[in-house]
């Protein structure tokens, strides 16, 4: 499987990056390493997770998928060489993971993470989410900076910004002599794209910065499982599916089925072979839950889209 370049981390990665959210949610550990062993042997090598994960979950507390990414390493002798392993603080849903982004608290969550993870170095640390109380960008940079110096860290990243927050960081890191943000982890799919296409994509271009997506299926809509609300029991997330149905989200689906059908593959396969044809995006980050889904995403990172599939896909996704 072809690497890219993740924008200029010096990291490579394969196209499509594994969402890690699952792991201890809706899936046990025994399943989680049978899915994380097929991924690795599709030739996939990048899983992506975060400290407060999955803390939604009833008797969660957060930290369970790092604790299921750490245990199937630990188990799996050689794998650590053969993946990357990308995590996040800063959460801002409460709980214990919820420290915001000031350097004391980045300095202790980074250790909390690497022993959960069991592993001596994060190749990519996300700052996940910006601080509600306001801490600069320069403190934030400033930790990370001490952390990429000790070795803990190989590359930083942030997520859920705008085009604005982002170039304020960027300013920052100028200023203070600060290494900046070398990823960015926007939500983006082919419903949603109003958040990151505009100012914000034109500047992750410009910077030459990676780009690893995440909701890429839209929470799983974008499977195409979702066709009415009497399909809304077929999973945990079926319940949010409502607000996809519709009119863009019923041209989206149609457009999927289309170019679907000319291709031999599933809409999800579609939907993200879209996103990894798309300028400005590295990868996307998908989930799955068994190591059939992890074949699909083996497909999807096969297929090739045509112009007028790429066409019909994004003109789908601007209907009114």
């Amino acid at each position: 499987m072809r690497s890219r370049s993740l924008g200029q981390t010096g990291l490579s990665i394969a196209p499509l990056v594994f969402g890690g959210n699952v792991f201890g949610w809706t899936i046990d550990e025994q399943t989680s390493f049978k899915v994380l062993d097929a991924f690795v042997d599709h030739g996939f090598d990048a899983v992506d997770t975060a400290d407060c994960y999955s803390a939604w979950a009833p008797g969660n507390k957060g930290g369970e998928s790092e604790t299921i990414i750490g245990n199937w390493l630990a188990s799996r002798p050689g794998r650590r060489d053969k993946v990357k392993i990308f995590t996040k603080v800063g959460s801002v849903d409460g709980g214990p993971h919820s420290g915001g982004l000031t350097e004391p608290y980045i300095i202790q969550a980074v250790e909390r993470s690497l022993k959960r993870l069991q592993i001596d170095v994060i190749d990519l640390y996300f700052a996940h989410w910006p601080d509600p109380a306001g801490t600069s960008y320069a403190e934030t940079l400033g930790a990370f900076d001490k952390l990429m110096k000790a070795g803990k860290v190989k590359a930083i990243g942030v997520s859920n910004v705008d085009a604005a927050q982002l170039a304020a960081s960027f300013e920052a890191a100028k200023s203070n002599d600060l290494p900046a943000y070398q990823v960015l982890q926007p939500e983006y799919n082919l419903y949603n794209r109003s958040s990151y296409e505009g100012p914000l994509r034109d500047l992750c271009i410009a910077k030459k910065l990676g780009v690893i997506t995440y909701f890429s299926l839209a929470s799983g809509f974008l499977s195409g499982k979702y066709r009415s609300s009497a399909d809304f029991g077929k999973s945990a997330r079926g319940g949010g599916m409502a607000k996809y149905l519709d009119n863009k989200g019923k041209a989206i689906l149609a457009a999927l089925d289309d170019v679907s059908a000319r291709h031999s593959a599933n809409p999800a396969e579609v939907a993200l072979a879209w996103l990894m044809a798309r300028e400005g995006v590295t990868a996307p980050i998908a989930s799955a839950t068994s190591p059939a889904h992890v074949a699909s995403f083996a497909k999807a990172a096969a297929l090739s889209l045509s112009s007028d599939d790429m066409a019909m896909l994004t003109a789908a996704g601007e209907t009114r």
